[in-house]
Order: structure tokens, then sequence, then C-alpha cells
């Protein structure tokens, strides 16, 4: 059997109903609590960053190495953390990238589009206040060398 009454509002005088003072009353916005693991910060935040002209990898020299390896394992996939660590409270976050530029771009335009546009998408999609954004730029890829990242060649044809 279901409770269908409802509660009076003392305050009203009247004797009448409120909405706010049914079961369960208020803005269901209000109702509980939502948390952001790191991790999805993290994603967020390595997305945001690949998608700047400049950037040309995500990650020092080594985990691009170890990432390489384990995108090569059935299951493995692309990590798009690799290069990105996030501290998220409450309601901030702060993030610390290490990035690969291209040869003959502008690192300090690279860094602050990468800035902006990992600012603006962490905050749009998660609501959490932006706090900095560390930036190193671990390495800069030239023209003429091979990327660890492409594909292997295929031994069969």
């Amino acid at each position: 059997m279901t409770d269908t009454s409802q509660r009076t509002n003392p305050d009203s005088g009247s004797g009448g109903t409120s909405p706010l003072n049914k079961r369960g009353g208020g803005d269901p916005g209000t109702r509980g609590r939502t948390t952001i693991a790191d991790g999805v910060v993290e994603k967020i935040a390595g997305m945001a960053a690949r998608d700047v002209v400049g950037v040309h990898a995500m990650g020092s020299g080594l985990s691009r190495t170890f990432g390489a390896v384990r995108d090569r394992v059935p299951g493995g996939g692309k990590s798009v953390t690799r290069g990105v660590k996030a501290e998220v409270g409450e309601s901030q976050a702060a993030l610390d990238l290490e990035i690969v530029v291209d040869y003959g771009v502008s690192i300090a335009d690279v860094a602050r589009d990468v800035r902006g546009n990992v600012v603006a998408e962490v905050e749009r999609m998660t609501g959490l206040e932006v706090v900095e954004v560390n930036i190193a730029v671990s390495d800069v890829k030239l023209p003429d060398e091979d990327d660890d990242e492409d594909e292997p060649s295929q031994r069969v044809q």
C-alpha cells in the first residue's frame, strides 16, 4: 500500500499543501552528489589537447614507447590519458600535460591554444573550475624523424 497523502505546510496558515513538501520535494538536481574521477578529467583533457594544431603527441619519450607497445597488443587500444595527470577536488581541477610539438610551430602559441581548449572542454563537460593547466613540452617532432605512433608496416602484403 502506498502513502499518497500530502503534508501540509505549517507556515501557510491556510492549511494548504506546498509542492515542495511532498515526498522527495525540491529540485531533483539537488538530490544526491556527483563525483568525477581523475581518469574522466584526464580523458577529456587528453582529447582536447590532441585537437590542437601543432600537438604531435602526448607524453614523454618513454611513455610513448611503452604506449606504442601497448597499442599493438590486442585489446590494449590507444591511451588518451598518456601525458595527462589530473587532480580533481569537489569543485576544482588542476592538470599537468606533457606534449610533443611539431617542428616549426610556435611553442608558446601551441601551449596557449592547448591550455584554452583543455580549460574550455573540462569546464564545459564536468562543471569543475580548472584552476591551472601546466604544460611541459618534452620533445619536438622533426619532419625527417620516424614516427613511433604510426601503424607498423605489414609483414605480409
